[in-house]
């Protein structure tokens, strides 16, 4: 490596680490840094390149010398393309390093003419209206179980779905400019903007209206996510509707099936029937793939008792529209998957939940080099995140084989931001915050309370625990149990939160109480 940069004519800065007395500690922080445990561990102009191989791969393929010649004159440290959990995580963190920092954010509408705000999938078509929703569902068991707790009633009782989806979206819209206001206060560029990648360093950016607009950065994260899938077939994107469309759907959906045995197809087939509304799912083969099949066994027969039909072995062929409307309705025609039975059915809505794809493939990955698994659309990467050019990492999603959950993406994207730029000490923390289940209902916002007290002179072990909110005692059980093991605020940290829980503020705890600042809430990641 050093006949190479000799041979470019670059001057480099060698540190041999069996020559200096603290090589040791040394070696330490750049495996934290780069998780990369040999050498040569090259850096060129802060970008770490990786190892001998990666170093040459990097200059057959012109980008050694790209990095080496390019001065500081990029626009930005660092260019978040993505506005959702993991994104906004790591744009932030970036900021509050001292980094000049853009996020990039755009939601190209659905088949069915749907798009929402900033805070990604989560916020806006995700864990927050579906668990709203849920909420919902359980309000009305709640109104049948009260009469054998002695409430007398004989008014007829009904749910109003346009009451309910005005609420949430409010919420939501609460959400996005929340997102927006906290961006702005750590000085993160946001731009409403499709980025597309045209050479190295270098996107282009197209606003709603076609404008286009180039910017360049040291760095970039691509925070892209997923979109749900279509079934290919005659009449699904003309007539279905997905997860995106359902949580602002304008009308009650009536008698609706929906298509999928995923956990998005069950928890909205569960909250749909728990409004009182005809639901069937129809299963290709089994529930819950990849999910312990005695717990997915239990979960379709409890929703089956509580009517939800199922339609075992079948999958759609073809959607025809017979009336327009609000909603309308469809016939459905489907086929076994084992045998040559096919069956037709009226609904007023198809739900498809079949799965969901990388946003990969349309944002200029392969004019820089960067790999994707072409089968799935999702990203390898290395123990840190980064792709296999070096200036280029990814979070959330779409990264492959890594879990599709909201409270990793955002730690992914806090931490990466810390090894990228800087980590920061962390003492004892605090935080107000909001129970999902309270935003709707209009109950008060920062009057829940979450305190933890940490040895500081025994690795931060937590030797008190608090919490003012609902179901306090549950969450407390779980975390005593967890003091009882040695709980360290490093283990808190570590942990993945279960969003959107109560319980999970304890794991992105992150304002001291000497510290003075501000520990209201404004969302809710």
């Amino acid at each position: 490596v050093k006949e190479l940069f000799s041979s470019l004519g670059t001057e480099c800065y060698v540190l041999e680490l069996d020559q200096v007395d603290d090589g040791a500690k040394i070696q330490e922080v750049l495996l934290e840094i780069t998780n990369q445990k040999t050498v040569p561990n090259i850096f060129v102009n802060k970008v770490h390149v990786g190892g001998c191989d990666q170093t040459f791969q990097a200059y057959q393929s012109g980008l050694l010398q790209k990095l080496l010649h390019e001065d500081s004159a990029y626009d930005y440290d660092l260019i978040v393309i993505g506005g959702g959990s993991g994104g906004l995580s790591c744009a932030k963190e970036a900021a509050i390093l001292g980094k000049k920092v853009m996020v990039l954010d755009f939601v190209v509408p659905s088949p069915q003419g749907t798009c929402w705000g900033l805070g990604g999938t989560c916020v806006n078509v995700g864990c927050i209206p579906k668990k709203l929703m849920h909420q919902a569902a359980l309000l009305g068991q709640a109104l049948h179980d009260s009469r054998k707790f002695g409430w007398e009633y004989n008014q007829q009782v009904k749910h109003n779905w346009e009451t309910m989806t005005k609420a949430i979206q409010n919420h939501i819209r609460s959400l996005n400019f929340g997102y927006g206001l906290s961006l702005r206060e750590k000085a993160v560029a946001y731009v409403n903007s499709y980025g597309e990648f045209v050479e190295h360093h270098k996107i282009k950016a197209t606003n709603k209206n076609g404008q286009e607009t180039y910017y360049t950065a040291a760095q970039f994260v691509i925070a892209t996510g997923e979109r749900p899938r279509y079934l290919g077939i005659q009449g699904d994107k003309e007539y279905c509707i997905t997860s995106d469309d359902l949580f602002s759907l304008p009308y009650c959906p009536g008698k609706t099936l929906v298509v999928g045995a995923s956990y998005v197809a069950l928890e909205c087939a569960g909250f749909l029937a728990g409004f009182g509304l005809d639901v069937t799912v129809m299963v290709r083969s089994i529930l819950l793939r990849g999910f312990d099949q005695e717990m997915a066994e239990k979960v379709g027969s409890y929703m089956e008792q509580h009517g939800v039909r199922f339609l075992w072995k079948f999958i759609p062929v073809m959607v025809q529209q017979l009336e327009k409307g609000s909603p309308g309705k469809l016939k459905v025609l489907a086929k076994s998957t084992e045998g040559t039975e096919t069956i037709e059915e009226v609904y007023n809505t198809v739900l498809l939940a079949i799965g969901r794809d990388s946003c990969t493939r349309k944002i200029g990955l392969e004019k820089i080099g960067v790999k994707i698994n072409e089968k799935s659309g999702k990203i390898p990467v290395n123990d840190v995140e980064q792709t296999n050019v070096p200036y280029v990492y990814a979070v959330g999603d779409i990264l492959e084989g890594k879990p599709e959950l909201t409270p990793v993406a955002v730690q992914s994207g806090k931490l990466l931001a810390r090894r990228l730029f800087g980590a920061s000490l962390e003492k004892i923390y605090h935080t107000l915050f909001w129970p999902l289940e309270w935003t709707v209902a209009g109950r008060e916002n920062n009057t829940c309370y979450a305190k933890i007290i940490c040895n500081k002179f025994d690795h931060d072990r937590v030797i008190g625990f608090h919490i003012l909110g609902p179901n306090a005692g549950e969450v407390t059980q779980g975390f005593a149990a967890a003091m009882k093991c040695g709980l360290t605020k490093q283990l808190l940290d570590d942990t993945i939160g279960i969003h959107p829980t109560c319980g999970e503020v304890f794991t992105t705890l992150e304002i001291t109480k000497s510290s003075g600042l501000d520990i209201t809430q404004k969302g809710c990641g």
